[in-house]
């Protein structure tokens, strides 16, 4: 990551030059953490949040201090404009996405800490559902139906929708900034949110409909298919909700704006919890479903204001076109749009084989299932986070012919988000029953289903860094806003091998053979992806990844058994989480610094200074 000097919100960039990128990511202590920024010799530190000078409360892009390359027109015969340079950060007014490692900075640590509170919230929710309903058949019925919000989430706001979505505005907002007569933005949401609207809520209603139908095939085998047709219906509304709250983040975050997309499963969760405590004792179970309905709403209403707020900033103003300029508003083609979505609903289709096969077995087996992906899953969240920000940057590297920036961006998400996933790997493996007891083991859930979630979760965490790679990877395929199958047929199939092997294993490993089916097809599906980069999307070096990614591979492997064993001393599980994150922390970081994992060192020269100036501080 090209470290961020003064004056490069100002700076411009040569076309084919790498692109500035956001200071180091380093983990928490105890257990996976967010990314947070790393200041150090070669990562200045980053300049604190505040609101952006015309959002009060939203983080903007920085302005640039001299007038914008994008000001003048562009002649026919002009080199093509790189990403980072005034023209890439011009959006039309309020609008820019900048690659300077400032703005990166401070959008990921707005990112991060919005979504932390949200993790954490999340965490609240879960605990919520085993305190109150504890791990039998209520929560397996709620959790059929809860596949809806699961599978809605990934289609149409974290993957599916988004991948078709930032790079089309990006690529407005690229045309917008040569100037026009027409606002190629405003034309682009004028042809695609009506008809998305009307998708989404016919699919929604026949979703409602087909709910019985929807229950027998994915779960054959519930005692109380009754129950989860009812949480299915409830849950169908947020197939509407999602898709419109999917639509308001991609255009914000191709704006450049991050606070308002960061803080939706905020009020997602929040809408779910108040419904279980006030509806809980009423409806049962049926109130979490309700909550996801009403959560769903919540999800939209958070971001509405931002999004009206930033189209109505740039109203056509009768400005005559540039010269060679395109007008219109760029294609959102039917074929980008449906390989993302097939790519998506293969991609979440793991979790409809993960209930399919533990339907079958005893009652609290896809609770345990559940629990133990949420808690797992959460290093993969943090760690794709800086992706979310650097997504639109690549998409407008490329959409700006800007190759060599986004192979220099794609390379350092790879390294940075593998290093951290792998840190919380290590974690989880190390720290599971402790994690889960503290967590969950209270109300109905009992110190059984402790240790069956907690040896569920390890087998999932070793798939974590199939499932991190897979997302940073994908994002890349689909950045330049062009259909392609590659990523649909590589999913498909880490699918199938997660059928094959978990239909020959539940019967011997129960739910610990699906978790481990999880891992290995995700994990095959990850090395395919990698696989074809060089030719089919972003051109990385396939090589020096893999040498990159042997490293933090290698301490992790040493660093988990060591966290185990230290975890395992102290009898009181918070004392064991305690000892076992410091010492995974430690380990991690000691063999990350002698192995050359990128951004270990900074970290530590980072935490080194910190330490002397706070002893410093006490010693006066």
């Amino acid at each position: 990551m090209a470290a961020s000097t003064p004056g490069a919100d100002q700076a411009t960039t040569r076309p084919g030059a790498p692109q500035p990128t956001p200071p180091s990511l380093t983990p928490g202590a105890d257990h996976p953490a967010p990314p947070s920024l790393t200041p150090g010799a070669d990562h200045p530190a980053p300049p604190s949040l505040t609101p952006g000078a015309d959002h009060p409360g939203d983080l903007g892009p920085p302005r640039p201090a001299t007038p914008s390359a994008a000001s003048t027109p562009h002649r026919p015969t002009d080199p093509p404009v790189a990403a980072g340079s005034g023209a890439a950060r011009e959006a039309g007014g309020g609008g820019r996405v900048a690659s300077s490692g400032r703005f990166l900075a401070r959008a990921t640590l707005l990112t991060a800490s919005l979504s932390v509170a949200a993790a954490l919230l999340g965490l609240l929710r879960d605990q919520s559902l085993a305190r109150l309903f504890g791990a039998g058949r209520d929560t397996d019925a709620f959790l059929v139906a809860w596949t809806v919000p699961e599978f809605a989430a990934t289609l149409l706001i974290e993957d599916g929708l988004a991948f078709a979505l930032v790079p089309a505005f990006s690529m407005a907002l690229a045309r917008r900034a040569q100037g026009g007569s027409g606002d190629p933005v405003r034309s682009l949401v004028a042809g695609t949110l009506p008809r998305l609207s009307l998708a989404f809520a016919a699919a929604g209603a026949l979703l409602a409909l087909t709910a019985p139908q929807f229950v027998g095939a994915l779960a054959p085998g519930l005692p109380d298919p009754g129950l989860a047709v009812d949480c299915t219906r409830l849950a169908s509304t947020c197939v509407l909700s999602f898709g419109l709250a999917g639509y308001c983040s991609a255009v914000l975050r191709a704006h450049g704006r991050f606070l308002a997309p960061a803080a939706i499963y905020i009020a997602y969760n929040v809408g779910i919890v108040t419904a279980m405590y006030t509806l809980g004792g009423r409806w049962g179970v049926r109130s979490a479903a309700f909550g996801v309905a009403a959560g769903g709403c919540l999800m939209v209403l958070a971001q509405l204001p931002s999004l009206l707020r930033e189209l109505r900033r740039h109203r056509h103003s009768g400005a005559p076109p540039a010269k060679g300029a395109a007008t219109g508003a760029p294609p959102m083609a039917g074929p980008l749009l449906a390989t993302v979505l097939l790519f998506a609903l293969c991609r979440q289709s793991q979790v409809l084989i993960e209930r399919f096969l533990a339907s079958g077995l005893p009652a609290g087996a896809i609770s345990h299932l559940n629990y133990a992906q949420k808690v797992a899953q959460i290093p993969m969240t943090l760690s794709t986070m800086l992706c979310t920000v650097t997504f639109p940057v690549v998409a407008r590297a490329l959409a700006e012919g800007d190759a060599e920036g986004a192979r220099v961006r794609v390379e350092r998400d790879l390294a940075v988000a593998a290093a951290l996933v792998l840190l919380g790997t290590a974690g989880v493996v190390a720290c599971a029953p402790q994690l889960i007891h503290l967590l969950f083991q209270r109300g109905a859930f009992t110190a059984g289903d402790t240790a069956a979630t907690a040896g569920v979760m390890r087998v999932y965490a070793l798939g974590l860094l199939g499932q991190t790679l897979t997302g940073v990877l994908v994002r890349s395929y689909f950045s330049a806003g062009r259909a392609t199958w590659y990523p649909v047929a590589a999913m498909t199939a880490g699918i199938a091998a997660t059928f094959w092997i978990g239909v020959r294993t539940v019967d011997t490993w129960g739910v610990t053979g699906i978790a481990a089916a999880n891992a290995a097809g995700i994990t095959l599906t990850a090395g395919l992806l990698l696989a074809g980069m060089r030719h089919r999307s972003v051109p990385v070096r396939t090589r020096r990844v893999l040498h990159q990614l042997s490293r933090p591979i290698g301490a992790a492997a040493v660093a988990a058994p060591a966290g185990g064993l230290a975890a395992r001393l102290p009898a009181s599980p918070l004392a064991g989480l305690a000892a076992g994150g410091i010492t995974v922390t430690v380990v991690f970081a000691l063999l990350g610094w002698a192995l050359g994992v990128q951004d270990v060192a900074p970290a530590l020269r980072f935490v080194r200074t910190r330490t002397r100036r706070l002893a410093d501080a006490l010693l006066r």
